[in-house]
């Protein structure tokens, strides 16, 4: 996977070795040696990853520059991976607490390095997807505005759940201990379950089990594909490091396990989660605007052509039978004239609430546009959709419809036509043709009423 790469070092040499060593895997590197340079290119050249050295002399230290890029909505979805020759707890706690992705003691360890920023690369590419996808709903007006974390939220974090996978007692206890101060934690196979995780600490130097093959199955199955992992190593055990990275892991810990390193890991990772969780969800959300009709909450006219199509060739290929009814509400043009256009949306509201509580839970009621509606009816010949459609039409009759504004109760009719996919040559454009024909009939013949035309009687 290509990517570019910023490397911030105010040394020239540490510059050149990081640059070759990236670009031998056809990574394309820029460069920078001071923190104010890198957080203006950074914001200019937005980099897939940026490796960040901590002591820079002069300006703002590797520290305040990861929090600069954090705070800017144009550089704080890239990972960023603190690089310094400082070995403490406290140095590494305060690189994650700036908002690090990871912290590297010089010398860097080459096969480490190349798993971290594999690894953090992977992550970046699905961000990036989902923030596109984001960026094209608001373009299109489905996505109303950018979601942005909450600054509160990058102080603070509310309680998550943690599942601990691990075999050793004394190290669930300071688990247990370090991330029970915010968090709910619960060990797996233990009692008082906290509900679907949002963090997961797996142990892969555990003896009852392979704490690989726990990760490798999380990351394959659909339920905890996008669950961030923590994984437990040994300090000295780069091998197994790596091995972990490469098969999913997130992010990982060596023993013995620090209490404050493993909070700030923990909040990073969930931070993330929660805004990728976001950002799916208000995907999931635009893409049922996209489908859906706003004013009714019905189908819209993209997505009944979209589900109609295959339904027929598959009736045409022997399948079993589709039939659609299409539906005007009788007179609405005058009832728009008469009360105006908010009692006209009321009453399009009313009749697509009717119009969805006496369809069936497979069938597809859609708003065609104006006063027209469309039921597509799959599995279902054309004989048992007029009868669905005219237990349909006297629904809609049997009581008036009360409207906000309007003294009186209206009196509301349907038109129905009916067809359904029998001929060889058929397609969706001549099925909703032969039922539209149906319907201006039944419009001819005085309206309130249901109309059926099949193949068979179109030929």
């Amino acid at each position: 996977m290509s990517a570019r790469i910023l490397v911030v070092d105010d040394l020239e040499a540490n510059r050149r070795l990081l640059e070759a060593k990236l670009t031998a895997d056809y990574y394309e590197v820029l460069m920078a040696q001071r923190g104010e340079e890198a957080v203006q290119l950074a914001k200019r050249e937005r980099p897939d990853l940026i490796l960040l050295d901590v002591m820079m002399p002069g300006g703002i230290d590797g520290y305040e520059a990861c929090r600069r890029l954090k705070a800017m909505p144009e550089t704080r979805h890239i990972p960023v991976v603190i690089l310094t020759t400082l070995d403490d707890r406290d140095n590494k706690v305060r690189g994650l607490q700036a908002g690090a992705e990871e912290f590297l003691t010089k010398p860097i360890d080459d096969v480490q390095l190349m798993a971290r920023v594999k690894s953090l690369l992977s992550l970046k590419v699905v961000t990036d997807e989902l923030r596109l996808r984001e960026a094209n709903g608001r373009r299109l007006g489905v996505i109303e505005e950018e979601l942005r974390p909450d600054p509160l939220e990058q102080l603070r974090l509310s309680a998550g759940n943690v599942l601990v996978v691990d075999d050793n007692p004394t190290q669930i206890k300071g688990v247990q201990a370090a991330l029970g101060i915010e968090h709910r934690v619960t060990v797996l196979g233990g009692e008082n379950a906290a509900g679907a995780p949002d963090l997961v600490v797996v142990s892969v130097v555990a003896k009852s089990f392979d704490g690989f093959r726990v990760i490798a199955r999380m990351r394959s199955g659909e339920p905890t594909r996008h669950l961030p992992i923590l994984a437990i190593v040994d300090s000295d055990d780069r091998k197994r490091a790596v091995r972990a990275l490469e098969l999913g892991a997130h992010d990982i810990i060596t023993r013995p396990i620090d209490e404050d390193e493993i909070i700030a890991r923990g909040r990073t990772l969930m931070r993330r989660k929660r805004y990728m969780d976001a950002l799916r969800s208000r995907l999931d959300q635009s893409l049922e605007l996209a489908i859906t009709d706003q004013l009714t909450n019905l189908y819209n006219r993209r997505f009944m052509n979209a589900q109609l199509g295959p339904l027929v060739q598959r009736a045409q290929c022997g399948g079993d039978a589709v039939s659609v009814m299409v539906i005007d509400i009788d007179h609405f043009k005058q009832c728009n004239d008469t009360y105006g256009h908010d009692v006209g949306d009321a009453v399009l509201r009313e009749f697509a609430v009717r119009l969805a509580t006496n369809t069936r839970p497979s069938d597809f009621a859609c708003r065609m546009g104006g006063e027209e509606f469309v039921v597509i009816m799959p599995r279902t010949a054309g004989d048992i959709a007029c009868l669905a459609a005219e237990r349909l039409r006297r629904h809609i009759c049997s009581s008036p419809f009360n409207v906000p504004g309007v003294p009186l109760p209206l009196d509301i009719t349907v038109s129905i036509g009916v067809a359904c996919a029998e001929r060889n040559d058929d397609t969706a454009d001549t099925l909703i043709k032969r039922a539209d024909e149906a319907l201006y009939e039944a419009k001819r013949a005085g309206r309130n009423r249901v109309i059926g035309r099949t193949g068979a009687q179109a030929a």
